[in-house]
């Protein structure tokens, strides 16, 4: 039986930079264009300050570590012992099927190259394709 070590939740359609975007980039994106009813609304702002209080940006540490040229496709994955962020993750793919948004979960025990780590989180480049 193969542990996953990294988790991701994602969208199942490639962004215009080629990668699929996380639920919390999705989740975001509709906020941004006005799409959340008031309580969805309420529900996105108090989960996002509940995640900005419990773990780290990656950007706050490297600015340049989501930069598309340096790493291009550079996306977050949880580690699958930061149960207590997992664990909140549903109610961002329920606002998002809500909205008709696809998400996918995805495990994997090698994202790629990693360009962050902290306690909770890496942030890998995807190996390349053939």
């Amino acid at each position: 039986m193969v542990t996953y070590t990294y988790v991701r939740f994602q969208g199942t359609v490639r962004s215009p930079r080629g990668h699929f975007p996380g639920v919390f980039a999705l989740a975001n994106g509709l906020a941004r264009d006005g799409r959340l009813s008031e309580g969805q609304y309420r529900f996105w702002r108090a989960a996002n300050d509940w995640y900005d209080a419990h773990y780290p940006n990656p950007s706050d540490t490297d600015p340049a570590v989501y930069d598309p040229e340096r790493n291009p496709g550079a996306v977050a994955w949880f580690k699958t012992t930061a149960v207590h962020l997992i664990e909140r993750v549903p109610g961002y793919l329920e606002l998002l099927a809500a909205h008709g948004v696809p998400c996918e979960r995805v495990e994997s025990c090698d994202p790629g190259r990693i360009v962050y780590e902290d306690d909770v989180q890496v942030v890998a480049v995807p190996y390349p394709h053939p």
